[in-house]
C-alpha cells in the first residue's frame, strides 16, 4: 500500500495551475458515446477515477487516442452490446452516468450499481426515476437491466437536485423525441460544462446554468472538440494548503467566476485571497478569526445545492477551522459519513465535537501534530494531507489511491510549492 511520508509545517510558496474539473471530465467522457463521430477533450485530468471510466467507455466500444498528455481523442463508431465488469463499475460513483448515453443511443444495456466513496448512503433512484419518465424500463435484482422501444421526451420534476441524475437525464433527453423539461435540475458548473459539451456537438439545450432545463431533441449529435475548465476542489484544496501552512501561492486559471459562495464562507473563517484576472492570490497573512453571527451566536456552515456551500468541501473547511479562533458549527445533511473522518484530525490535536453523524463543533485554532493516518475517501484523505502540512513533525498517510483518485500528481505539485512530501510504500 502506497503512502505519503509528509514533514509538516514548511510554509507553501510559488504558484500552480489546478487540473481540469474532474466532475466534469467523468461525464464528459460518457457523453462521447452519443455520437458515432471523433470529440477530442482536452485538460483532462489523468486521475484514477477518470482512468476507470476510460476503461469502461473502452469496453463499450469507444476507441482512444493520446492526442498529447491531458488530451484524448475519442471515437465510438458502435456501441458493443456487452455486460460491463462490475469490478470497474464498483471503482467509481460516475459508472452510473453511461445509463442516459447508452440506452439512447443503443436502447438498453445491463448496469452492475456503481461503487464511489463510503460517505453514506446514496441513493440512485432520482436516475431511475428520470429515465423511466423518458421511456425506459428498468428492472433491478442485483445489476440494472434497462431498455428502451424509444425515448420520448417528457416533463419531468426530480425528488432531488442530484447532480448525476441531472446529467444521466440531459444525456438520455437529447436523442428523445420531442422536449424534454428537467424541473429542480441541479446547476453546478459541471453540469454547466456537460449542457455546453453537448450543444457544442448538436443538442439543444436551453436554460443552462437554472435549475429548469429546456431540451429539444435532435436525431443525432455530431463530433467537436472541447476543453474542461479548473476543478473548484483543487482550487479550494490548495488554498486551504496555503493557509494551514501559512504560505503564500498563486492559482492560475482558478476559475474564479465560481468561487463566490466558498469565498464567503472562507471568510467567514477569516480566510481572505485577491484576484487578479483569473488568478487567486493566497497571501501569508491570515486573519484566522471566526465570525460570529450578528447576535454573538456560534456560527454554522451548512452545506447545500448549487451555488451554495458544496459538501465536497466540508472537509477542507474544516481542517482550515482548527486553525482559525473561535467557535463554528459544521452542518452537512447530504451524507451521513462525510464527518467520520474527525477523529483523525482530533488524533493530531484538533478540539472537535463530533454532534451527530452530521454535525460537529471545532474550537480552534490547535497546534496540529504529525501522526500515522489512512485516507478514507478522497476529499477527506485531501483534509488530512493538509493537516499534516501544518502539523509540527512528520506524518504518514496510507492509502493514498483514495486522494489519488480525485487530484491529479497531488504530491508532485505539492513538492513544487516547497512541501516535504515523499511517497512510500508501507
Amino acid at each position: 500500500m502506497e503512502e505519503f511520508v509528509i514533514e509538516g509545517g514548511v510554509p507553501l510558496q510559488g504558484e500552480i495551475i489546478p487540473s481540469g474539473n474532474k466532475n466534469a471530465a467523468l461525464p464528459l467522457l460518457a457523453a462521447c458515446l452519443l455520437t458515432e463521430e471523433p470529440v477530442v477533450l482536452h485538460n483532462l485530468p489523468l486521475i484514477r477515477d477518470v482512468l476507470a471510466m476510460r476503461k469502461l467507455i473502452e469496453s463499450l466500444g469507444a476507441q482512444i487516442e493520446e492526442v498529447d498528455a491531458n488530451s484524448w481523442r475519442i471515437t465510438t463508431q458502435e456501441l458493443v452490446a456487452s455486460h460491463l465488469d462490475p469490478d470497474l463499475c464498483r471503482r467509481i460513483r460516475a459508472s452510473i452516468l453511461v445509463a442516459g448515453p447508452v440506452l439512447a443511443r443503443a436502447g438498453g444495456l445491463r448496469l452492475p450499481p456503481p461503487g464511489g466513496d463510503v460517505i453514506g448512503r446514496r441513493r440512485l433512484d432520482t436516475h431511475i426515476l428520470a429515465l423511466r419518465a423518458l421511456g425506459a424500463q428498468i428492472v433491478y435484482d442485483r445489476i440494472f437491466d434497462i431498455t428502451t422501444n424509444g425515448l420520448v421526451g417528457a416533463d419531468i420534476l426530480l425528488d432531488e437536485a442530484s447532480v448525476t441524475a441531472t446529467e444521466n437525464a440531459v444525456m438520455a433527453a437529447v436523442l428523445a423525441e420531442g422536449e424534454t423539461y428537467i424541473r429542480n435540475a441541479a446547476s453546478e458548473p459541471h453540469v454547466q460544462e456537460v449542457c455546453n459539451f453537448l450543444n457544442l456537438l448538436g443538442a439543444r439545450i436551453d436554460g443552462i446554468g437554472s435549475n429548469t432545463l429546456h431540451i429539444t431533441g435532435v436525431p443525432r449529435l455530431h463530433g467537436g472538440e472541447y476543453t474542461i475548465g479548473p476543478d473548484l476542489l483543487e482550487v479550494v484544496s490548495y488554498i486551504g494548503a496555503a493557509v494551514v501552512t501559512h504560505g503564500s501561492i498563486r492559482i492560475r486559471n482558478a476559475g474564479v467566476e465560481h468561487l463566490g459562495m466558498v469565498g464567503q464562507i472562507f471568510h467567514r473563517l477569516g480566510v481572505h485571497w485577491r484576484v487578479e484576472g483569473n488568478d487567486l492570490l493566497v497571501p501569508a497573512e491570515q486573519s484566522l478569526l471566526i465570525q460570529f453571527d450578528l447576535d454573538g451566536a456560534v456560527p454554522e456552515i451548512k452545506t447545500n445545492v448549487w451555488p451554495a456551500f458544496p459538501t465536497d468541501l466540508t472537509s477542507i473547511a474544516i481542517t482550515v477551522a482548527t486553525q482559525a479562533s473561535g467557535s463554528v458549527l459544521f452542518h452537512d445533511w447530504m451524507f451521513s459519513g462525510r464527518m467520520y473522518f474527525t477523529d483523525k484530525l482530533v488524533s493530531m490535536g484538533a478540539r472537535i465535537i463530533l454532534c451527530d453523524p452530521y454535525r460537529c463543533l471545532i474550537q480552534g485554532p490547535t497546534q496540529l501534530y504529525g501522526e500515522e493516518l489512512e485516507s478514507p475517501d478522497i476529499r477527506a484523505g485531501m483534509s488530512l494531507l493538509l493537516a499534516a502540512l501544518g502539523a509540527n513533525g512528520t506524518s504518514k498517510i496510507r492509502n493514498v489511491v483514495q486522494i489519488e483518485r480525485g487530484y491529479e500528481r497531488v504530491d508532485e505539485k505539492l513538492r513544487m510549492l516547497g512541501a516535504k512530501i515523499t511517497r512510500g510504500v508501507k
